[in-house]
C-alpha cells in the first residue's frame, strides 16, 4: 500500500480514526466584522478586500500555535458588484511561495485554484515548486470555477469548464509523473523527453483535494481526488456527504475536508448561533460541535475568522488554548526543504 503523502498525513489523520484537524482560510483579517469594516473605510478599502499588512505575522503565528494548514481562495477578478469579496488578494501560488518561506511546519492548501481558467502544465510546475521549497507541504486545491463573467475574459468556455477541469488534472498527474512527459491528446515525439521540473518530493505527486462538485459525477471525483474539499453544512446534511464519500472511496480512505465561518465570542460559555457559512459561538460549545463533525468522518476543518469583532491574533490565542489541544495536529516528518526529489529510475 502506497504511503501518504506527508502534507495530506499531517492535515487529515486516517478517516476512520474519528479525530479531525483544524486550519485557518487566509486573509486571516477580521473585514466582515463592525470595527473590520469600519477600519476598511477609513482606510479606503472597498468592502471584501482585506487589509493584508499583518499577514505574514499571522501565518507565522498559526504555525507555531499549531494549526495543521492555512487555506488559500483563488479569486482571480474581484467583482463588487456580484460577490464583493476579494478572497485572499494575492495571486495565489506567488502567496504560497511567500508563505513556504516564512512557515516551517504548517500546510499550505489552495481552496482552490480554478483550474480551467490556467494552463495545466504551468500549474503542474507551480504547485511543485511550493511543494519542493516548503518541505513536502503543498495541497493542491481545484475547483471549476463559479464566476461566469471571468470565463469570457480569459477566453475560456463556461460550459466546457468540466471537460476542462477533467482535461487538467489528467495534465497534472502527467506532469509529476518520473520521466518524460506522456499526454493521450498531444503529439509528442518520443525521443524529445519533455518534461515539467521540478517534480513533486513524494513520488505519488502533491495530493489533489477536488472543491464542491467541480461539474464532475461523484464517483469520478472520488476515483481521481484524494481527498474531498466541501462546502459548510448543518451537522445532518454533513453526516450524509460524509457517509456518501466513505462509500464512494470504499470505506474512507481519503479525506473529507470542509471550511466554516467562524465568529469567537468573548464568552467561552457562548450558545452556538447559525451564521451564514457557520456558526457563532464560545470556545466551549465550538469543541463540542468539532467533535460531532469528526464522528461521521470529517477529516479537518478551516475556520474563516473573517466575521470577528475581536483582533485576529487574540481569536488566534484563545482557539490554540481551549480548542487546539482537543484537536491536535499530528507532527508528521516533512521532506528537508528544498530537495528536488531522486529520479525513481537511478
Amino acid at each position: 500500500m502506497t504511503s501518504p503523502h506527508p502534507g495530506l498525513a499531517r492535515l487529515a489523520p486516517a478517516p476512520s480514526s474519528g479525530r479531525l484537524t483544524l486550519g485557518l482560510e487566509l486573509p486571516l483579517d477580521n473585514d466582515w466584522g463592525r470595527a473590520g469594516a469600519g477600519a476598511d473605510g477609513t482606510a479606503d478599502r472597498p468592502f471584501g478586500v482585506p487589509d493584508l499588512t499583518g499577514h505574514t505575522e499571522r501565518a507565522r503565528l498559526a504555525d507555531r500555535l499549531g494549526f495543521a494548514a492555512l487555506w488559500l481562495r483563488d479569486v482571480p477578478l474581484y467583482d463588487p458588484v456580484a460577490f464583493g469579496d476579494a478572497g485572499s488578494l494575492f495571486e495565489t501560488f506567488t502567496h504560497l511561495g511567500h508563505l513556504a518561506a516564512v512557515t516551517e511546519r504548517i500546510v499550505l492548501g489552495t481552496g482552490a485554484v480554478v483550474l480551467p481558467l490556467r494552463e495545466p502544465l504551468l500549474v503542474a510546475k507551480a504547485a511543485a515548486t511550493v511543494d519542493v521549497l516548503s518541505g513536502g507541504r503543498m495541497l493542491l486545491g481545484l475547483a471549476s470555477g463559479d464566476r461566469p463573467v471571468e470565463y469570457p475574459l480569459f477566453e475560456r468556455d463556461f460550459h466546457a469548464r468540466g471537460a476542462a477541469f477533467r482535461e487538467g488534472v489528467e495534465t497534472l498527474r502527467a506532469a509529476w509523473r518520473g520521466g518524460p512527459l506522456v499526454l493521450g491528446r498531444a503529439d509528442l515525439e518520443a525521443d524529445r523527453r519533455l518534461e515539467v521540473l521540478p517534480k513533486p518530493l513524494a513520488p505519488t505527486g502533491i495530493p489533489i483535494a477536488v472543491a464542491g462538485g467541480a461539474q464532475q459525477t461523484p464517483e469520478w471525483i472520488a476515483e481521481h481526488a484524494d481527498a474531498a474539499l466541501r462546502y459548510p453544512r448543518d451537522l445532518g446534511a454533513l453526516r450524509l456527504k460524509a457517509r456518501e464519500w466513505r462509500e464512494l472511496t470504499g470505506g474512507g480512505g481519503k479525506p473529507y475536508l470542509t471550511p466554516m465561518v467562524l465568529h469567537l465570542c468573548e464568552d467561552p460559555a457562548a450558545p452556538p448561533r447559525p451564521i451564514r457559512l457557520g456558526l457563532s459561538t464560545g470556545s466551549r460549545a465550538l469543541t463540542d460541535h468539532l467533535g460531532r463533525m469528526a464522528e461521521p468522518g470529517v477529516a479537518h476543518v478551516s475556520f474563516n475568522l473573517r466575521p470577528n469583532e475581536r483582533p485576529v491574533d487574540e481569536v488566534l490565542h484563545e482557539l490554540a488554548e481551549d480548542v487546539l489541544p482537543h484537536f491536535p495536529t499530528p507532527s508528521g516528518q516533512q521532506a528537508p526543504r528544498g530537495r528536488v526529489r531522486a529520479d525513481p529510475k537511478e
